[in-house]
């Protein structure tokens, strides 16, 4: 097997550790019920919309957020293939899946303990963890989220700058959810302050193990 081919198959790796890690940040998010994330503030909201007309007992939120990046992938397809990385597909199809899975496991933790000291903590957790596993993606250069990618796209082909057009597109995909019905809160605000500078702690931490990882291939 060539080097690059090894090199591909550890990034997707990486990728695919970061992902867990990052959806079970996404996981404590939701289950702390104080607001999600923004992608997930939109989810919930179609899911919550869709839900009674459709009446399905296998709809969930992890497929009604494998259906959402699905209509992204096939958009970005139209307007430019060239942003679509094998990354990009696994972390939008198994992103959703995987927060359902962690839902399933920690419910029963969640059930037992209803406090809002403990959903507090939870959240800021779900912060941490978040970055952490986000930054991790990235890094691994595999591919990235749908928000991080929709707001890449737009930046490119608007010539604008990535800060201000993915603080345009969180807010897009809260407002539209809020109004569809997702669980806006605190958390969500929390979310949006919180995440960035942890991720900003993270990133250079990890680009170097990861950078480490590849580095033993040559």
């Amino acid at each position: 097997m060539k080097r690059i081919s090894k090199e591909t198959i550890l990034r997707i790796v990486i990728l695919l550790v970061g992902l867990c890690i990052a959806h079970l940040g996404v996981t404590l998010f939701l289950l702390a019920n104080l607001g999600a994330d923004p992608f997930n503030v939109f989810v919930q909201g179609v899911f919550r919309s869709v839900s009674p007309l459709l009446n399905l007992s296998f709809l969930t939120h992890g497929n009604v957020h494998v259906v959402i990046s699905l209509v992204i992938i096939i958009v970005l397809l139209i307007v430019d293939k060239t942003y679509i990385k094998i990354g990009t597909v696994l972390c939008m199809v198994f992103g959703g899946p995987i927060i359902d899975f962690f839902t399933l496991v920690l419910s029963p933790l969640y059930q037992r303990n209803q406090s809002v000291l403990f959903n507090y903590l939870s959240l800021a957790a779900g912060c941490v963890i978040l970055a952490f596993g986000m930054t991790i993606v990235i890094k691994s250069d595999a591919g990235t989220g749908p928000n991080d990618l929709v707001a890449v796209v737009i930046s490119d082909k608007l010539h604008k700058k990535f800060s201000i057009v993915r603080v345009a597109v969180d807010f897009s995909f809260v407002v539209i959810g809020f109004i569809l019905g997702g669980s806006f809160g605190p958390g969500t605000i929390i979310c949006s302050f919180l995440v960035g500078p942890v991720a900003g702690f993270f990133l250079p931490k990890n680009e170097a193990v990861i950078n480490k990882i590849l580095a033993r291939l040559s």
